[in-house]
């Protein structure tokens, strides 16, 4: 394995050719998600689905993504990243068509659940196949955010088209993935080298500890996504049978020869501090797109195109995340320029706190350019912080456990916002209640990039002590 990876290292053209690839696909998933945002209040209409069962198709996605994560991960180190990346990218383009196919709301739910699973096992195989071709340093930092540029460029894309397809049907913000997600196949399988897989393990597969993690992750997330419709008892209840399960997983994995997560990982204070910050940051998000498509489409009356295009500022990440990042990673390493980036998303969030009734657009810009110039100062940096110093044999692991704390993070960021915006709404479903509930929500936002700047700023003391 080894002697293979030296060797794509050593090909710039193929190394470069196989990033071609993986960006597509992360593409594929960035637009995926980014087209279901902007067409939720269509599917709402057709489908008659009340705002928390609307949450869940894209919850439905989060919880596939986010409860089978570790495992997706783990599994593309023991059994083959390639086959893995195939086999889930495959899943994932029949069960986006499914997605178009649905006539009731459950059906719907039950096809982007699949989809998340498979985009679970494919996300951390294509990211672990980048951090193993590309060696650690420059090289592998430039191809991270030229990665992180392009998942970006497809999600902030993603608004537009989706906008655009909505106008059309809903159906084709299905429909749309398809045949790009066929075209990506056929070109992985041709520019993504058979290398093998590592050795497996002598002792087997850590079955108990898959079992046991996955259990834990899908009840975690379905109690936060949930917690709106559950009440305080069944929450309480999950969240403790969630918290069994992840002492029984932890036991196991003490004493598994071969272990599913070796829990040593968790040691590297930076790849946690990495992940709280994916998770918070994703939070904020997600949080914040949410409240600002049903503010511009269901009080405000703007199309689905037309919302798009409002969002599009955002997508200034795309252009500056492998341009003007890579520089400011070289010049004041990652943890100043994830701290910058938290410190953008705060205030930008708070610009938009005060939205009125008649908000031109050009009160609503600052927010926009604000949030994509830190989602490029964020997400690059995080998943470099997240996978610098990991062996090569946990590559796999490190991204599976980044992408499963955005995926988290994005659904308590969803559930938390959905809760305090219905409850401060209420009944009264007149212009001015549904504003009030709105701003409410933006609290949610302002306070997650707020823990994240605490965050970070651990970081920036720690590595100052380093220095003295």
């Amino acid at each position: 394995m080894k002697a293979n990876v030296q060797s794509i290292q050593s090909s710039g053209k193929l190394s470069w050719g196989l990033l071609f690839v993986l960006c597509g696909a992360i593409f594929l998933e960035g637009i995926d998600v980014s087209m279901i945002g902007v067409a939720l209040p269509s599917i709402r209409a057709e489908l008659g689905m009340s705002t928390s069962s609307l949450q869940w198709v894209v919850s439905a996605y989060v919880l596939g993504y986010g409860g089978f994560m570790l495992l997706g991960g783990r599994a593309a180190d023991l059994f083959g990243r390639r086959k893995m990346f195939l086999v889930w990218l495959t899943i994932f383009f029949v069960f986006s068509g499914f997605g178009g196919l649905s006539t009731e709301g459950w059906m719907l739910i039950a096809a982007r659940f699949v989809t998340g699973i498979s985009a679970a096992f494919m996300t951390p195989a294509g990211l672990s196949i980048i951090t193993t071709s590309f060696t650690e340093g420059n090289a592998r930092n430039k191809a991270l955010l030229v990665y992180a540029g392009t998942a970006a460029a497809g999600f902030s894309l993603g608004l537009v088209v989706g906008g655009v397809l909505s106008e059309i049907s809903w159906r084709w913000v299905f429909y749309g993935p398809v045949l790009f997600a066929f075209v990506i196949l056929l070109a992985a399988i041709r520019l993504i080298p058979v290398s093998g897989r590592l050795e497996a393990p002598a002792q087997g597969f850590d079955l108990a500890g898959a079992t046991s993690i996955t259990a834990a992750m899908l009840l975690l997330v379905y109690s936060v996504v949930e917690f709106s419709n559950l009440g305080w008892s069944w929450t309480i209840g999950l969240l403790a049978c969630s918290a069994l399960l992840f002492g029984i997983f932890a036991t196991i994995e003490r004493r598994s020869a071969s272990p599913l997560v070796r829990l040593g990982i968790f040691a590297a204070s930076s790849l946690v501090r990495a992940n709280l910050g994916a998770m918070l940051f994703a939070g904020s998000f997600f949080g914040f797109q949410f409240v600002t498509v049903l503010y511009l489409q269901e009080l405000r009356g703007w199309s689905s195109f037309e919302t798009g295009l409002a969002l599009l500022a955002v997508g200034v990440d795309s252009i500056l995340a492998p341009t003007l990042t890579p520089k400011l990673v070289h010049r004041f390493g990652n943890i100043p320029v994830i701290f910058g980036g938290f410190c953008l998303a705060a205030v930008a969030y708070a610009l938009f706190l005060p939205i009125g009734l008649n908000w031109t657009y050009a009160a609503m810009f600052p927010t926009m350019i604000l949030t994509g110039i830190a989602f490029s100062l964020t997400y690059g940096p995080l998943t470099i912080a997240a996978t610098d110093g990991i062996s090569e044999e946990e590559q796999g692991l490190a991204g599976g456990l980044l992408n499963t704390s955005f995926q988290f993070g994005a659904a308590l960021g969803l559930a938390v916002v959905t809760a305090i915006q219905i409850g401060a709404t209420g009944s009264d479903k007149s212009p001015q209640a549904m504003l009030d509930g709105y701003r409410t929500a933006m609290i949610v936002p302002i306070a997650a990039s707020i823990l994240g700047i605490g965050i970070t700023a651990l970081g920036i003391r720690k590595r100052s002590k380093k220095n003295m």
